[in-house]
Parts: C-alpha cells; structure tokens; sequence
C-alpha cells in the first residue's frame, strides 16, 4: 500500500518481495495457530494427567474387602436376656457384641492377630436388632477387615521386597494368602466410605460428614452472598450518585475480591467467634466466612452484567413510563441475571475448594459423627482431605484420592446446575 500510494503504480503481487512476505505472514499465522493448539494440548496434558493420577490411587477407596466368620450369638456373652431381647430389640443396643466377635476372631485366627476391623461389631448389633431370632445361634458373616488386610488384598503393597519394609507383618501377609486361597475373603463397595464420617482407622473412614458440612455451609454462603452482593450491584452500578464516597466503595470492592481467603478465616476468627461467641467449627461460622469471601466476586461480576445490558433497553422502559425501580427491575435484571449466576458460580466454586479459612476458625475437628445441622460442630471436604493427607498410614492415602474425586464431583454437580439455572433464564436480544 506504501508503495502504491507513493509512485501510483498499482501494487506487483506476482513479484518475488510480496510473494515472499505474504508467505512469512502466512507462517506467522501458522506459529501462532500451532502454539495456541500447543498450549491446549499441554493443559489438557497436565490436567489429564492430574485426573488419571487421581483415579488411579483413589478409585480402591470405594472399594473394601471383607472376611468370612462364624460368629455365635451367645445371649450370655452379649450379657443380654435373650427372651427380654427378642421382645425388645432395643436392648441390644448396649450388648456386649465387640466379646462375641473378638471370641469368634481368636478361635478362627489366632489370639491377638487382628483382621477384623475394630468398627466391625457394628455389623453384628445390626443382624441382631434386625433378626433377635439369630441370638443363641451361630451365623456365617462377612466382616470388615483391617486396613492392613485390605490394603493386601488390594495389591498395594509390594510383596517382592522384604517383609522389614512393609508396614504389614508376616502373620498378616500369611493369613491373608490363606484365607484368599481358601475363598473366605471379598472385596465389593464400600458404602461405609459414602456414608460415613471420619475415624481413626482407614477402613472404617468416610466423607459423608465432611460433604454434608460442606453442603451446610454453602448453604449459608449462598443465601447470604447472592441476595447482599446482587442488591449492592444495583444500588452502586443504577442509584448510587458518581461521587468520592462511591469510588472508593469500588476501589474497596475490587480489593477485597483479591485478598488471600486466610484474612478472611481471620475476620471471621476475630469476629463471630471471639467477638460474638458463635459455635466453633459450625457450618453457619464457616458459612459466614467464606461469604465475606464470597461477596466482593459476586459484586463485581454482577455490576460488569448489569453494564452489559444495552442503553437502550433502559431508555425504551422510560419511554412507556416505568419508573427506574421498574426499570431495573423489570427490565435490567432479567437480562443481567445470566451473568450473575456466572459470578455466582465462580464465587461457590472457590468457596467450595478453600481450607485456609475453615481452618482459623476451627472446621478441623475430629468427629465420628455426622452434622445434623447448623450449628452442630462439622467439618468440609477440603478440610477432610487436609487432614487425611497427613495421616502417615497406607490406607488413608487413597482416602485422600478418593475423598478429592468426591470433591471434583460435588464441583461439577453444583456448577452443572448452577449452568443450568443461567441458560434457563438467559435472554438473547
């Protein structure tokens, strides 16, 4: 174009100069389009690589192996009358089943050697309260086994080194080879993992806990973020007057939403637990918290939605004679609002996966129980895996993985509907 417009002649595209600068703008073009493909590839390298590590060390954790036993149900050994119970199975509940199971594993494997785990008895009171008829008899179960068997019959020990440097002994390397040739053992789901909540033995480990307190709290995140940042959204971005207070609200806003989420665990810490003696470690703490975190994302994503919305929308519902309330309202919010849940969306999602502030404000206590509410102690997901990850036993090592793909899971499941929820209402124009 320079040299046309400076001799007036028309431009040469046959001469070899431009041949050979359209060919170089065209393997410009090409580089670039081959690094663009080069970096999706290597991040969906990575993250397929992150993904099948992942499974593969967490998928045995939604597994667990049980052992064949013949346990007899001795009325005086459970120090229960038998008749008394038979009409009353609630006097079970206090029996004595960890004697009758411990009798049964000291005459089929020997005193001392443990296989079954010790939360087996469980199962046992079970059977007993559902069928009172089984109690003076002697049943064939299946019981749960220790971590150590299960992790044997698993295939996650290396059985070809020397027995010094495995974390299991030769007894229990011994009788696992036998009771698996001789049929008495099995490995099927682990309900107890999905319905469970922590212990100290892995085997009888679970997340239910956690993910229900993780539920609760987002809960609580949700119902207070949403309504508090949408709401100041409006007011900042279609009533507040353009002056010094309000830019420094804004300014205020943006650095909130990138402060470290610890200073959030902090602020919460400082004031709903020490100022306003709240429940330690309750889902509405820990929900309040990652709700402070929560509302400056869901501010700034929302007023960037409400901008997004055309002029002439807002001058047309004028024009009919809407009043500004109406306006926005009637008209602004309903086309904004699919970009709301966007930053609704990203909000919960990095709610969900934060541990730092659940940890200052005490989410990391050891419960065996599940939360049955608000208020009741409970911890998180992200938490959980905090904690399973430094446990030095074999077993909790996968309950680590498979506690993340639970994780990953409950991610997607809230995300997918929270999509849905946003091209339900989304409207073109």
């Amino acid at each position: 174009m320079t040299e046309r417009l400076a001799t007036g002649a028309p431009t040469a595209w046959g001469s070899d100069a431009m041949q050979n600068r359209i060919r170089r703008r065209y393997r410009q073009e090409r580089l670039f389009r081959g690094l663009g493909i080069a970096a999706l590839a290597l991040a969906g390298g990575f993250l397929l690589f992150l993904l099948t590590t992942i499974v593969a060390s967490g998928w045995n954790s939604f597994r667990a192996t049980e052992v064949q036993m013949a346990v007899t149900f001795d009325p005086a050994r459970l120090g229960v009358d038998a008749a008394a119970a038979k009409a009353d199975p609630n006097l079970l509940a206090k029996a004595n089943f960890q004697g009758i199971m411990g009798d049964a594993s000291d005459a089929q494997f020997g005193r001392g050697v443990r296989i079954v785990s010790d939360g087996a008895w469980l199962t046992l009171r079970d059977m007993a309260q559902a069928d009172p008829s089984i109690l003076g008899t002697t049943q064939t179960v299946w019981l749960l086994t220790t971590s150590n068997i299960d992790q044997l019959a698993k295939g996650a020990f290396d059985l070809t080194i020397d027995a010094a440097d495995l974390p299991v002994t030769a007894t229990e390397i011994a009788l696992w080879k036998r009771l698996n040739s001789e049929g008495k053992l099995r490995t099927g789901l682990n309900a107890l993992f999905l319905t469970g909540a922590d212990s100290v033995d892995p085997e009888l480990a679970g997340i239910w806990g956690a993910l229900k307190g993780s539920f609760l709290m987002l809960i609580i995140t949700l119902v207070i973020s949403f309504p508090l940042g949408v709401l100041s959204a409006i007011y900042l971005e279609e009533f507040a007057a353009k002056n010094r207070w309000t830019d420094i609200i804004e300014v205020s806003i943006n650095n909130l939403a990138a402060v470290p989420s610890i200073i959030f665990g902090l602020l919460g810490l400082a004031v709903f637990l020490n100022t306003l003696n709240m429940p330690r470690s309750a889902p509405i703490v820990g929900g309040l918290t990652l709700a402070l975190m929560t509302f400056p994302v869901i501010v700034i994503a929302s007023r960037a939605a409400i901008k997004a919305v055309p002029p002439s929308i807002r001058d047309a519902a004028l024009g009919i004679g809407a009043s500004p309330v109406q306006v926005v309202f009637h008209h602004v919010i309903p086309l904004a609002l699919p970009g709301m849940l966007t930053g609704t969306i990203l909000g919960m999602a990095r709610a969900l996966g934060e541990t730092a502030p659940l940890l200052m404000i005490g989410m990391r206590a050891f419960l065996t129980s599940v939360p049955q509410g608000f208020t009741q102690p409970a911890t998180a997901l992200p938490v959980q895996i905090f904690i399973w990850s430094d446990n030095v036993s074999r077993g909790f090592v996968e309950k680590t993985s498979g506690a993340i793909i639970v994780l990953l899971l409950f991610l997607l499941l809230i995300n997918g509907l929270a999509i849905y929820l946003r091209n339900k209402f989304e409207v073109r124009w």
